[in-house]
């Protein structure tokens, strides 16, 4: 069996000697130009030319949930598309967006701020109930971070594009259930697939609806918001904050507003990382599954997008 490893901006090394140790008998090897066909492949936002000459790829595992970047290259029609369906990012993101949420329903900017002037003030308390939380996307990510915020007892709803039960989370369904999901909610978090449906979706219209003084919290992509729209709404008072871990362009270029707009707070795209131990143990365990012909979890559906 070989594999080749081709993961843009992901030092090979490491990767490399984890997957020699976990599967000893396999050739593993760095993706190159012109290189030998392999029978998987594990990657991480690959050139075309990849594909293009990878002609005989049994499967292909992203090291990573989201499959976007994967999704704009012409792929071959007969390989199997498998992402990370947890490996140790739910924990993470569950702890981000709950810091995120207890920070903006707690004041704890206004707090930093104060302190920083050396004024000793102490706010009015807000109660849980007025800040219900909604989650955009109940996927694996998804369902971890709602289960988290009912820990801290934050009305919790939830919107996915089928319908799904989770026990104390007021589920939303399908574009007919939307706009009612919206106008529920008050704290906005975005885990959404990036699809052709999803571009956009946090614009002027959707960010509206939000109850006064919404807050968003976005973790999937970029390119779910329209940046100059969150801006707008801001400026007007009609959102309280955001904050956003991704980017339509990343690094954030230094000139973007974001940077300086004194609602927004921004970190590197780090809300949940990829543990690199934890993922080889899935893929190799994911590799063997598919030898044995058994179903996997983290199946792509190049068609829907995810």
């Amino acid at each position: 069996m070989k594999i080749t490893f081709c993961c843009t901006g992901t030092e090979p090394g490491p990767w490399l000697a984890g997957l020699r140790a976990a599967l000893p008998q396999a050739e593993v090897e760095l993706w190159q130009a012109g290189a030998s066909p392999a029978d998987y492949a594990v990657v991480w936002a690959p050139p075309q030319q990849f594909f293009d000459e990878q002609v005989q790829l049994k499967a292909v595992f992203a090291i990573g949930a989201g499959v976007d970047a994967l999704l704009k290259l012409r792929l071959p029609a007969e390989v199997s598309f498998v992402r990370l369906d947890d490996a140790g990012m739910a924990v993470q993101m569950a702890e981000y967006v709950c810091h995120a949420v207890i920070r903006h329903f707690r004041e704890l900017d206004l707090y930093a701020g104060d302190t920083s002037q050396g004024r000793w003030t102490v706010h009015p308390s807000h109660q849980r109930a007025d800040f219900p939380v909604g989650v955009m996307g109940l996927g694996v990510l998804g369902q971890r971070v709602a289960q988290a915020l009912r820990h801290f007892e934050f009305p919790v709803n939830g919107w996915s594009r089928t319908a799904k039960e989770l026990d104390g989370v007021h589920g939303f369904h399908g574009a007919e259930q939307f706009n009612a999901f919206l106008a529920a909610s008050r704290i906005l978090v975005n885990l959404l697939p990036l699809t052709a449906e999803t571009v956009n979706i946090l614009n002027r219209d959707t960010l509206s609806r939000l109850q006064p003084g919404g807050y968003v919290i976005n973790v999937a992509r970029g390119a779910h918001l329209v940046d100059d729209d969150l801006l707008v709404l801001l400026n007007r008072g009609q959102l309280a904050g955001a904050t956003l871990d991704v980017f339509r362009t990343e690094p954030l270029p230094l000139a973007h507003p974001f940077w300086r707009h004194p609602r927004i707070t921004i970190t590197p795209h780090t809300s949940a990382r990829t543990l690199r131990e934890t993922s080889i143990a899935q893929i190799v365990g994911k590799m063997a599954a598919l030898g044995r012909g058994e179903p996997v979890a983290g199946l792509v559906d190049v068609g829907r997008g995810y």
